[in-house]
């Protein structure tokens, strides 16, 4: 197999081949470890590479299937996992100083069901420390830079995951959304990244982040490989009081390829306020793909979208300062300082402000669902701006300068404080030839539908072939 062959395969186009005898899972591994062996030293995607067991694994696949056994849907596929999710015998570093030497005596729950699948872990991914920002700029692994423009951010927090995707150093991964964490890098890189429902994924081995919103997904470069992922590692978990009893399989072969034809897109009307006019255009022009086959856009006020702010800062921080309160206690020093100040302010959030911001939570997800009432789904720009420059900070977007948090969180956090699914799905490239995300967003637990829309979308558009400038 060559590079170039490598460059255009697709999650489940490997996986197809594979079960067919056509392609090799050893092979595949093979070049898959040669690309991040060549690609990680520029990027700095990867915390630590998982080789030797990963080539063991694609063996044992190989093995499998020359007995003629039946091998699981992603038997063979090298995957890559956010570095927050434990895996057996091998460290989970957060991204920090402060578990460095943690090596976790069991894998996580979404883990286990990838290996149960037939999936080669190839290595754990860099991210901004603890998760608990959006550049990924992390300060004991170096920042993950972005693969169109290597002087410029990744996104975060699962900025590793979004750059080994898209420079095929693996052929999928797995990251966290708290407040966008997914979707941003997956914009900024030019990869799909789907935010499961609240609930839908188990977090049961995953380090925490802020109970109450963490969420565990797929990051692809295609939608019906998030589609595939989804169906394996979905599904209610006994030990994950999050998760629930919904049905959670289908996503491939149920309805992906119906269309959109007579969905109602509810269109924010403040949707482009603040923001980039190139970003705007080609969101715009995906919008009005989206009107030509067959689906209707509407505009609504989108319930919420100036208010979930308050809610994040203060669930979250009291959530993760939680979390925190005895490390910093023990090991204030293994921190880097952006991440130790800002767990620090949550020490700001009193029990009342808490409980409050948990009711106003309430309110805002009573109006979202009132929203789904009138329209099907809701799409908008995933992100107002293109990647901002490494310490770039404020941002500039026209004649106005905001905080890289702030411009980076604020079309993506009311998806997480209310817990319904949204996707990321590349949407063009600006003259400067970076990457522009369309967000869909629908209701709880109806992935389907999102899936669906995003899916016919994306092979109106074929986006998903233009590759960036480091592979």
């Amino acid at each position: 197999m060559t590079g170039d062959a490598l460059d255009s395969l697709t999650l489940a186009g490997a996986a197809r081949r594979i079960r067919s005898g056509q392609l090799s899972p050893v092979d595949l591994t093979e070049r898959v470890l040669e690309r991040i062996e060549r690609l990680n030293p520029k990027t700095n995607a990867f915390i630590r590479v998982t080789g030797d067991s990963a080539l063991a694994a694609a063996r044992e696949v190989e093995r499998t299937l020359a007995k003629g056994k039946e091998a699981g849907p992603l038997a063979g596929v090298p995957i890559s996992l956010k570095d927050l999710f434990d895996t057996a015998g091998v460290p989970t570093t957060a991204g920090s100083r402060v578990f460095a030497g943690r090596i976790p005596p069991t894998d996580a729950a979404v883990v286990a069901k990838l290996k149960a699948a037939g999936a080669v872990i190839v290595g754990k991914t860099n991210l901004h420390e603890f998760a608990y920002g959006v550049t990924s700029v992390n300060p004991h692994y170096g920042p993950v830079r972005n693969p169109w423009d290597p002087e410029r951010i990744s996104g975060g927090s699962s900025g590793g995951s979004a750059v080994s995707v898209a420079l095929a150093m693996a052929l999928g991964s797995v990251g966290t959304d708290t407040g966008g964490s997914i979707r941003i890098p997956s914009a900024l890189s030019g990869t799909v990244g789907l935010k499961p429902t609240y609930g839908r994924v188990s977090g049961t081995g995953v380090l925490p982040l802020a109970w109450s919103f963490d969420t565990f997904g797929p990051i692809t470069r295609t939608v019906e490989d998030a589609a595939l992922m989804l169906e394996v590692i979905a599904g209610f978990d006994v030990s994950d009081p999050r998760t629930e009893w919904a049905p959670a399989s289908g996503y491939v072969s149920e309805h992906l390829e119906d269309g959109v034809r007579g969905l109602r897109f509810g269109v924010p009307r403040n949707a482009f306020d603040r923001t980039d006019p190139e970003v705007a255009s080609l969101v715009r022009a995906a919008l009005g793909r989206l009107e030509s086959l067959g689906a209707a856009l509407v505009d609504v006020d989108l319930a919420g979208q100036e208010r979930h702010e308050p809610v994040f800062r203060d669930m979250a921080g009291f959530e993760v300062l939680a979390f925190h309160e005895d490390y910093l206690a023990q090991t204030p020093e293994a921190y880097g300082p952006d991440t130790r100040a800002r767990i620090e302010r949550g020490r700001q959030v009193a029990p009342r402000d808490y409980l409050a911001a948990r009711r106003e939570r309430m309110r805002l997800q009573n109006e979202l669902h009132e929203c789904f009432e009138e329209v099907d789904l809701v799409a908008l720009p995933t992100l107002p701006l293109t990647a901002p420059r490494i310490g770039e900070d404020p941002v500039a977007i026209g004649d106005l300068t905001e905080p890289v948090l702030s411009a980076l969180t604020r079309n993506n956090r009311l998806f997480s404080v209310t817990g319904v699914p949204a996707i990321s799905v590349p949407c063009g490239l600006t003259s400067s030839g970076l990457p522009v995300g369309l967000q869909i967003a629908g209701r709880m637990f109806d992935e389907t539908r999102v899936l669906r829309a995003a899916w016919a979308y994306e092979q109106d558009a074929e986006w998903e072939r233009r590759l960036p400038a480091l592979s």
